[in-house]
């Protein structure tokens, strides 16, 4: 069925992780009968095992509801959620997603209130200038506090807290209300039926049978099953194999005009050639001259890490397995390098630390290989001393592993990123996440009472202080009622040093770390004494050293196995027994020069372990 631009509505719903987004999704899905009873189940648009397991939306799924509202005797209604990740990591998608509607549900749990990863996207779809529906979900809840979350809600976007919808997604009471919300308030969308076709990619997926997936709204014109299109920003060019809607399932279609959304595939055989935020348009000589829709950037990492295989035999499997994964994944990069200590593997970039966490577990998963991951460092920009660019400039150079850091007397200075980080917390614990922000070297920007209860923080933190274990530390000194959101800040200049790990006197790269000066005796004395406990004894003494450059700053020495080489001396001369210690003593002096100290997996596996939260 074709349906007239002014009876189409596109929207979306931003929600905090565990706020019940999925559930109204389903709710909306019987509602309107696309789903069979038989069929139905919890989280249906979630394809993933780990987004079903963890309860949270990694890839944005769309579908198209057919609605007609009570009363309205006129043609039914066509409403397409576009649904969007929640996790600040992929907040570029959002953004996207976002920019494909012209309306968004603001759907808030009514016992938790507002959190901050649901303010910051409420922030984008005002920035999007989207018409926002308040919605207050689990009002069956015994804990529940509509009416101080809705005053909550109006403070922060405005208006009257009546206005605010109240219902209960797990038992339906309330989403018919929601869904005519949608229809009355939310605008049809605009464009130009008759101008040259343009589309926004808001996702795009890999397909083993079909290539590249990419998930679009039309923004002028319309794109027919059959066109020859051009991707604006990779310059790919392709016929439309297959066009279809999702209603949820995909379903083909012919056409799709202006504001629809549908699915395309075209023979684009990697994902990096159909970017989230690119243009379509139809390929010929006149797509040269057609503006690419606005906010189209290219998705940069943020967290670094080094992937190895525990068996260095793994090592091709590796490489299959990250190429497969960079198919279904642009945002996610890599590279080989090598490891004195651990061998060959490769340096990965990620958007944030949940990028990381899925990656890595979708590697065990799917292509079951055992990896060890070194600890997530970030990417620095170093000033080097002395030398200039073609431009006459200090020449930059940037560096994402520690290793590469130049020596002491080549840096004229090392700028590290920071973000603008927001914590939404209660206000009894606004001393303990102070405490905690300042310990990360952060700076405060702003602090706004929302209502007498909870507090908004704003802080600059230097991006490597929060992917280590700040947001676990956060949950812990406000007892789990605190929420973070974070956005890339500039990077600062600041005084940092590489801290190299030594075993026997020679240093081991994969422990080594880029951090602060202040805080480098602190790491060194941890790692020391962490590695103390996870090498096993060996027949000599092994001294577990922290340096800065030549400089030792901690120092753990592991005991060497002894034999009680005394224990058949019954009385005699004192000499006697001390030649027998200096014999032992000599021995083990000749066994430490020649020796190596063999450190087991299980002992990188331990020490490098990130203990980082990330939640959603």
């Amino acid at each position: 069925m074709t349906y007239r631009t002014e009876r189409i509505r596109n929207f979306c719903i931003v929600a905090h992780v565990d706020h019940g987004k999925s559930t109204l999704a389903d709710r909306m899905l019987q509602l309107t009968e696309l789903v069979d009873a038989r069929q139905m189940r919890s989280q249906y648009l979630d394809k993933m095992d780990i987004e079903r397991e963890r309860g949270i939306t990694i890839k944005a799924q769309t579908a198209r509801l057919p609605y007609k509202p009570l009363g309205d005797a006129a043609d039914e209604y066509l409403l397409n959620l576009i649904d969007t990740p929640g996790h600040v990591d992929f907040s570029y998608e959002v953004s996207r997603a976002l920019n494909a509607c012209e309306g968004a549900v603001l759907l808030v749990d009514a016992a938790q209130g507002m959190e901050a990863q649901t303010i910051a996207n409420l922030y984008l779809a005002l920035e999007a200038d989207l018409e926002i529906i308040p919605v207050l979900n689990k009002i069956d809840l015994p804990a529940a506090r509509p009416d101080d979350v809705a005053r909550e809600i109006a403070a922060i976007i405005g208006g009257d807290p009546d206005d605010v919808l109240r219902i209960s997604a797990k038992t339906g009471q309330g989403v018919v209300a929601v869904m005519d919300a949608i229809v009355d308030r939310i605008p049809p969308p605009k464009g130009d039926p008759e101008g040259p076709a343009r589309a926004l990619i808001f996702d795009s997926i890999y397909d083993p049978y079909r290539g590249t997936l990419v998930y679009f709204r039309v923004v002028d014109g319309a794109l027919r099953s059959g066109d020859r299109i051009r991707l604006l920003a990779t310059g790919f060019e392709g016929e439309i194999d297959d066009l279809g809607v999702h209603a949820p399932e995909e379903t083909p279609i012919d056409a799709l005009g202006v504001g629809e959304v549908g699915v395309l595939s075209a023979a684009i055989k990697e994902v990096s050639e159909a970017k989230v935020g690119d243009t379509i348009t139809l390929a010929g000589r006149g797509a040269l001259t057609v503006p690419p829709l606005p906010g189209y950037r290219e998705p940069l990492p943020m967290v670094f890490s080094g992937l190895y295989p525990v068996d260095s035999d793994d090592f091709p499997q590796l490489r299959d397995a990250l190429d497969k994964l960079r198919l279904n994944d642009a945002s996610f990069s890599f590279e080989p390098e090598t490891s004195a200590a651990l061998g060959f593997g490769f340096r990965c970039g990620f958007l944030g630390l949940l990028h990381l966490e899925i990656i890595t577990e979708r590697l065990d998963r799917e292509f079951d290989i055992p990896l060890v991951t070194t600890a997530p460092s970030v990417r620095y920009r170093v000033t080097l001393e002395g030398v200039v660019d073609e431009h006459g400039e200090p020449e930059v150079v940037e560096v994402a592993n520690p290793q590469d850091l130049p020596e002491a007397n080549r840096i004229a200075e090392v700028r590290e990123p920071t973000v603008r980080a927001m914590i939404l917390t209660p206000t009894t614990y606004v001393g303990p996440v102070m405490q905690l922000c300042e310990g990360r070297r952060g700076t405060m920007i702003a602090m706004d009472y929302l209502t007498e209860e909870r507090v908004e923080l704003r802080y600059q933190l230097p991006l490597a202080g929060i992917i280590t274990d700040f947001f676990d530390q956060l949950k812990s000194r406000t007892r789990g009622y605190a929420s973070l959101d974070y956005e890339p800040g500039e990077y600062l200049v600041a005084d940092l040093v590489r801290v190299d790990l030594l075993l026997n006197g020679e240093p081991v790269d994969a422990f080594s770390s880029i951090v602060h000066r202040d805080e480098a005796y602190a790491f060194g004395k941890s790692m020391t004494e962490k590695l103390k406990a996870l090498i096993p004894r060996q027949l000599f003494d092994v001294p577990v050293q922290a340096a800065i450059g030549s400089k030792i700053i901690a120092r753990e020495t592991i005991k060497a196995k002894r034999k009680d080489v005394l224990a058949k001396c019954y009385g005699g001369d004192v000499t006697r027994k001390r030649k027998l210690l200096e014999k032992q003593k000599e021995g083990k002096k000749k066994m430490k020069s020649v020796g190596s100290v063999e450190v087991p997996q299980e002992a990188f596996v331990s020490a490098l372990r990130t203990t980082a939260g990330t939640g959603d």
